[in-house]
């Protein structure tokens, strides 16, 4: 199992947790931007930069996915494409993303694009809070649990 990040928007405080998995667990983790980004020396974290442009990261990451791999990402069409490869995405927010939920997230961020797009003011997502980080780090431990338990 690998986990993949989408570094360019992950809040730091999510990296921080990633990077204390890693090294506890000793999983790999890769961190995939179009911009430089610094990682503690860790034969488990690497990070990887891709030119820039729209999707690139998004694009390498779905590459490099395998069925079983956790990809950490806000982007509703990469969960959706990482969900179609097998993966297991995850907001930075704790929440998964799963099939059944999947199609109603795309519906919903077409939807506020496009009222965005006539000059509505939507407004952004809430400012990320410690309870927030709390979940994420619930979640994820919660998955990774249940995947070192004996069969």
């Amino acid at each position: 199992m690998h986990i993949w990040v989408d570094a360019d928007a992950c809040p730091a405080v999510i990296k921080d947790i990633l990077f204390r998995v890693a090294e506890r667990l000793q999983l790999n983790v890769t961190l995939v931007a179009n911009q430089l980004i610094r990682v503690p020396g860790s034969r488990f974290i690497r990070a990887l930069q891709v030119p820039a442009g729209p999707d690139v990261a998004d694009a390498e990451i779905v590459e490099r996915v395998n069925p079983g791999d956790i990809v950490v990402t806000g982007d509703i069409p990469l969960a959706a494409l990482v969900l179609d490869k097998g993966g297991l995405p995850l907001n930075p927010r704790g929440e998964w993303y799963t099939r059944d939920t999947i199609a109603q997230q795309l519906t919903m961020r077409a939807f506020m694009e496009e009222l965005r797009g006539s000059g509505v003011d939507t407004g952004g997502p809430a400012a990320f809070s410690q309870a927030d980080r709390q979940q994420f780090a619930n979640a994820l431990d919660r998955e990774l649990a249940r995947r070192r338990r004996p069969s």
